[in-house]
C-alpha cells in the first residue's frame, strides 16, 4: 500500500504505526515524540485526520493529553467502539 502524504504527514503516520492495539496517546506525545516541544498537537491531528487508511495506520489510538476523544473522520462512536474492541483483544491476550 502507497500512501502519499508531506514528510510531516508521514512521519507522523509512522509515529500511529508504533501504538501497540489497545494502547492510547496523545497528540502532544505523539509531537513530542517527533522533536517538537510545544503547539505541534493541532499539526499531528491534522496529519492524523488526512491519514486515509485510518485503520491500518491507526489514528483511533491517539486522543487529546485531557483524555478527550478528540475528532475522528467516521465519528466518535466509531473511534470509541475500536479503542473499546482493541483493549478487550489486548485484555484477553494477557
Amino acid at each position: 500500500m502507497l500512501l502519499r502524504g508531506t514528510e510531516f504527514q508521514t512521519r507522523v503516520w509512522q509515529a500511529l504505526l508504533t501504538i501497540p492495539p489497545g494502547k492510547l496517546t496523545s497528540y502532544n506525545d505523539i509531537a513530542k515524540r517527533l522533536g517538537y516541544k510545544n503547539g505541534a498537537a493541532q499539526a499531528v491531528g491534522r496529519a492524523a485526520a488526512s491519514n486515509m487508511i485510518s485503520y491500518l495506520v491507526p489514528c483511533h489510538r491517539v486522543i487529546r493529553k485531557t483524555g478527550a476523544l478528540g475528532g475522528y473522520r467516521w465519528g466518535n462512536a466509531r473511534k470509541l467502539a475500536m479503542i473499546g474492541w482493541e483493549a478487550a483483544q489486548a485484555e484477553q491476550a494477557a
